[in-house]
């Protein structure tokens, strides 16, 4: 469809959802957001998300293109889009693009936090919302670990069961790990990644955190070796796709889905290094 170009920024709880793709048999946030923004246009719209989200994994800052046929202020396609969605997905932004933007090809990086809950009770407002791990970590070995998987490594052990592509091979830009009392956060940035990448990090470095694997064993899972020498899949419930940074938006930055286009975890009450994020 030929018209305006615009780029969303979208937040969903994924728990009701079969991940963000369209699917013909179950039920994924794309479809809804396409739904919505049709009954806005005389013409069907196809919308292409950033990353696709398994079934389970929420989205802070997933971000979204798509073309509507006719021009709209941002806020009122944002006010008009979010009337009909469902209360769980929402369109937090909104910016006109350049024809040739997409938001799959065009990120420059993606990046994913995962949130764990330690100690013998969690609150009941966050269930669904983090992985509860009742055994504790010790962030020095979390850290360490983290600090291995950075950089260019062949992933194949992180990659789900015959989902993984002839080449394994990603770039880890960022993995930082962050507590903040009984929760520990996760981050994960790459341009690009391999399917259940994140939730397999995560649960390798569980393994670390808490003494059940070295870091020599880690280190040597990132020279292709098997899935089935890695450690389990953290559950989704505890994955948000976090942000992405384009060139042609918020000048090669990401914007902070909390608020303001700081890209630390507090916006700006704290720079993402003091945070260690």
């Amino acid at each position: 469809m030929k018209g305006w170009k615009y780029a969303a920024q979208i937040a969903y709880m994924g728990g009701g959802y079969s991940g963000w793709q369209r699917q013909k048999e179950a039920l994924g946030v794309q479809e809804v957001l396409e739904d919505a923004l049709s009954r806005l246009s005389s013409a069907p719209v196809r919308v292409i998300g950033a990353g696709r989200t398994d079934k389970g994994v929420h989205a802070v800052g997933q971000m979204a293109s798509f073309r509507m046929d006719r021009e709209w202020a941002p806020e009122r396609l944002q006010l008009a889009a979010n009337f009909y969605l469902p209360e769980d997905v929402r369109v937090m932004r909104v910016h006109p693009v350049s024809g040739g933007f997409n938001a799959r090809r065009s990120a420059l990086w993606r990046e994913y936090r995962y949130f764990i809950w330690h100690g013998w009770v969690c609150p009941p407002h966050l269930n669904g919302l983090v992985w509860w791990c009742k055994a504790p970590w010790s962030l020095d070995r979390a850290r360490a670990a983290c600090r291995v998987l950075e950089g260019e490594h062949d992933f194949r052990a992180f990659c789900k069961t015959g989902e993984c592509p002839e080449r394994s091979v990603r770039t880890l830009e960022r993995v930082r790990c962050r507590r903040w009392g009984p929760m520990t956060v996760l981050t994960v940035r790459a341009p690009s990644f391999l399917m259940n990448m994140v939730r397999i990090i995560v649960g390798n470095v569980d393994a670390v955190a808490r003494g059940r694997r070295s870091l020599a064993w880690l280190e040597a899972l990132l020279s292709g070796d098997a899935r089935s020498r890695s450690a389990v899949t953290a559950p989704a419930c505890g994955l948000y796709f976090w942000r992405a940074a384009y060139a042609e938006l918020f000048g090669g930055r990401a914007a902070s889905p909390l608020g303001g286009w700081s890209p630390g975890f507090w916006g700006a009450q704290g720079g993402a290094e003091d945070c260690g994020i």
